[in-house]
């Protein structure tokens, strides 16, 4: 596969992650209640920062 390509994968799984984030952060705050809230809103924001890593790398390079 050629580079634009690999980016262009990489970049759809970023914004995959980006999706998740959403959903998993709407769960948590309007859905869910006690430990499983806390952790699906950790597991959120780590999704956040993982993917906003890799658009930015993408973008930058």
């Amino acid at each position: 596969m050629s580079p634009g390509i690999v980016k262009m994968w990489i970049s759809i799984v970023g914004m995959g992650l980006m999706f998740m984030a959403i959903a998993a952060i709407y769960l948590s705050r309007f859905k869910l209640k006690g430990v499983l809230r806390i952790f699906t809103a950790v597991l959120a924001y780590i999704f956040l920062m993982i993917s906003g890593i890799i658009l930015f790398l993408v973008l930058f390079t």
